[in-house]
């Protein structure tokens, strides 16, 4: 069995990324695949749960586990910390499972430095009019909150380039297909399909 892929996935908020990666693992039964589950600091907000949105820890855990190298990733948003288990993605995908990481490119750029076999991906809307719109539409925000999510929007479309594939979510449907086209691309790779066809391609190769 060949290890699974590490997916870094990011997008300005509104771009349809959660709901991409939420199509994925509710829709391709070919291949094993979770989503990776930050750690933070953060109150639980009502309807989540533990293990499940979040794991969430005091302070003092997070740091207890910083110092003890735990995180691949980690940062403080608004007096918070967010962080990527280390063991728990490794141990993942060591039992050929793929894992996505919905992180913006900050977290991509310290998951690089240290997984740099690890494939990012990279959900654009296809105009500031329509990002504008979904945002509006979720109903969540006031128009402030709107407005600085916009202006956060430049920010991080600006480091695409940085990224291996991107994905324009003008249709659903169509950005589905894409996103499921490069995952069915990395699995087939040789070295994972020698990996997992590796008693087949002993008898195809026995004298």
């Amino acid at each position: 069995m060949g290890k699974g892929t590490l997916y870094i996935v990011s997008a300005p908020s509104g771009a349809g990324k959660s709901s991409l990666i939420s199509a994925m693992l509710e829709n391709n039964p070919t291949y094993a695949m979770k989503v990776s589950v930050s750690h933070t600091t953060r109150g639980m907000r009502p309807g989540e749960q533990d293990g499940v949105h979040y794991h969430f820890v005091d302070k003092a855990e997070f740091e207890s586990l910083i110092a003890q190298g735990a995180f691949l990733e980690y940062a403080e948003v608004f007096g918070n910390y967010y962080g990527t288990s280390r063991l728990w993605i490794e141990d993942t995908l060591e039992k050929g499972v793929d894992v996505f990481l919905d992180i913006d490119w900050q977290g991509a750029r310290q998951i690089r430095t240290q997984m740099p076999q690890a494939k990012s991906l990279f959900i654009l809307p296809p105009s500031n009019e329509e990002l504008e719109r979904r945002l509006t539409a979720r109903g969540q925000d006031s128009d402030e909150v709107i407005a600085k999510r916009m202006a956060e929007a430049k920010s991080e479309i600006s480091h695409y380039s940085e990224y291996d594939y991107v994905i324009v979510n003008d249709d659903f449907d169509t950005a589905l297909m894409d996103f499921k086209a490069i995952i069915r691309a990395e699995r087939l790779k040789q070295d994972k399909q020698a990996a997992k066809y590796h008693a087949m391609l002993s008898t195809l190769l026995a004298e």
